[in-house]
């Protein structure tokens, strides 16, 4: 990689960065946003909810909005924004507030992610772009791994703020970078499919305001969710139909046409549903079962992280040239599969490197999936629709992992209920046991003492099933992509992009 392309490469691994790492470093930081408001459960989802809605629901407007203002002043104005409503965050005076601003920081951060891959793509010839898009994985991947890591550093040694606060220096440096290489392009003014627009929002908002607030309303036995996912089936099918032959739909549906692309959409879905899910109810596990400090907790992503990272470098220097990319992508959804299940086997007395060692074979699978995918995906797409493309791919991604951390956080509580009856029912049947277990320890069944002993160890125990069985979940969810990336096209070295869905 010549030294001429570092700057485009620094800038948009740096610009995805921003984006990505914002999605788990806030997480971290939710309790003490909770107790600083004195914010209930419901309250503190939404700092979280509207980010996601927002980002997600415009992201696939990349495209439209690059023809119409260009990629440089559309990136510019995005991390300009986003630093801008990050830094309102860090300022905000109450949760509305801070709410309003997240949706902010959503709207301009779901430009970020389409524009980087696309830049880095157009960027680069066919045969460098494994390389370059290693570097790129190592802000899409290994960010989102690193920052609760971050996060809790952040609000243990400064504040809650810090964790928006550290947006803006990143930034700047992405603003000056991309400045200095992008040129201006030409652009032009295209009709607003408005009836196409609206659908496409109500669809993807409802939807992802359903899956973020279904385990907390209590899914469908609540009358908010029942409308929210009827308005998204309803909003969403009939995009799909109105769209799918119309020149001038808001999403060009012609290239889910493309066999790579579309199946590269469904293998990135349940990737993210993986990769999100099992990261999101992990420090869940090891902070409220394991008793994990904060910062401990964070730690433990570090060896995921760096696993990731060499990974993806090494994927990309040197196994892209010597190994069938689909049989990478392979590989990678296994390890990711695999290090899940690992995860699934674990106990009450799991030690840091027990976490730890699941979490090495995860991130080397991701960066034999990330790496290759990326480039199989878009291999038939030509240069005039990377933008469009890229957008598509980017709300598929966030969506699976929107699914997989209500997927797997559902399956936990559910699961806890069902461990519970069924470890209730076991202790009643050997009650003559449990009292020989109880005794040495000067405890009766039906003394106090001894009944809330009992029910504190009952409760341990149904969580700790319930975690096995979503990290099972997590691991299925994985393996049950590899017959998608099977139907992967075989990448053609030289050939063109630009002839191809042209």
């Amino acid at each position: 990689m010549s030294a001429a392309r570092w700057p485009i490469v620094l800038a948009v691994v740096l610009t995805a960065i921003l984006e990505v790492m914002d999605m788990t470093i806030v997480n971290v930081a939710l309790p003490h946003i909770k107790a600083a408001f004195g914010l209930t459960s419901d309250q503190t989802v939404w700092i979280v909810t509207s980010y996601i809605v927002a980002s997600v629901a415009v992201m696939p407007l990349t495209g439209f909005f690059v023809r119409r203002v260009g990629r440089r002043r559309l990136i510019t104005s995005a991390i300009l924004g986003f630093a801008g409503f990050s830094m309102l965050c860090g300022l905000s005076w109450s949760v509305g507030a801070l709410v309003l601003f997240r949706i902010g920081q959503g709207l301009c951060g779901a430009f970020l992610i389409p524009l980087s891959q696309s830049i880095l793509f157009d960027a680069f010839p066919r045969e460098k772009r494994g390389q370059a898009m290693a570097f790129f994985g190592l802000g899409v991947v290994v960010a989102p791994v690193f920052g609760p890591t971050l996060g809790a550093l952040l609000t243990e040694y400064f504040s809650w703020r810090a964790v928006f606060y550290v947006n803006l220096p990143l930034a700047a440096f992405a603003l000056m970078l991309i400045a200095g290489e992008l040129e201006a392009e030409e652009t032009r003014a295209l009709p607003v499919d408005w009836a196409g627009l609206a659908l496409m929002l109500t669809a993807i908002a409802c939807l992802q305001m359903t899956l973020d607030l279904g385990e907390t309303r209590d899914w469908f036995g609540s009358k908010l969710i029942q409308v929210t996912a009827l308005s998204s089936a309803v909003a969403g099918a009939l995009f799909v139909v109105r769209g799918w032959h119309k020149r001038d739909n808001i999403v060009d549906f012609s290239l889910l046409r493309d066999r790579s692309f579309a199946a590269a959409n469904v293998a990135i879905l349940g990737f993210g549903v993986s990769m999100f899910g099992a990261i999101a109810i992990l420090p869940l596990f090891v902070q409220g079962l394991l008793g994990y400090p904060v910062l401990d907790a964070g730690y433990l992503f570090i060896p995921r992280g760096l696993a990731a990272g060499v990974s993806m470098v090494l994927t990309g220097a040197v196994l892209l040239k010597r190994i069938d990319a689909r049989l990478l992508v392979v590989a990678g959804l296994g390890l990711t599969g695999l290090g899940n299940v690992l995860l699934s086997g674990l106990n009450l007395d799991a030690g840091f490197w027990d976490l730890g060692l699941p979490g090495v074979v995860t991130g080397f699978g991701m960066g034999l999936f990330f790496v290759p995918m990326s480039t199989l995906a878009f291999q038939n797409i030509s240069s005039a629709r990377q933008d469009e493309a890229s957008g598509i791919y980017g709300v598929t991604r966030s969506i699976g992992s929107s699914i997989g951390v209500a997927i797997l956080g559902w399956q936990v509580s559910e699961r806890s209920q069902v461990h519970w009856a069924l470890l209730g029912e076991e202790l009643t049947a050997t009650r003559q046991a449990v009292a020989q277990y109880l005794a040495p320890r000067g405890l009766t069944p039906t003394s106090p003492e001894g009944a809330a002993w009992l029910a504190q160890t009952l409760r341990a125990q149904s969580a700790m099933l319930a975690y096995q069985d979503a990290f099972l979940l997590a691991g299925l969810a994985a393996f049950a992509m590899i017959p998608a990336a099977l139907v992967l096209q075989k990448p053609r070295p030289g050939a063109p992009a630009e002839t191809a869905t042209a």
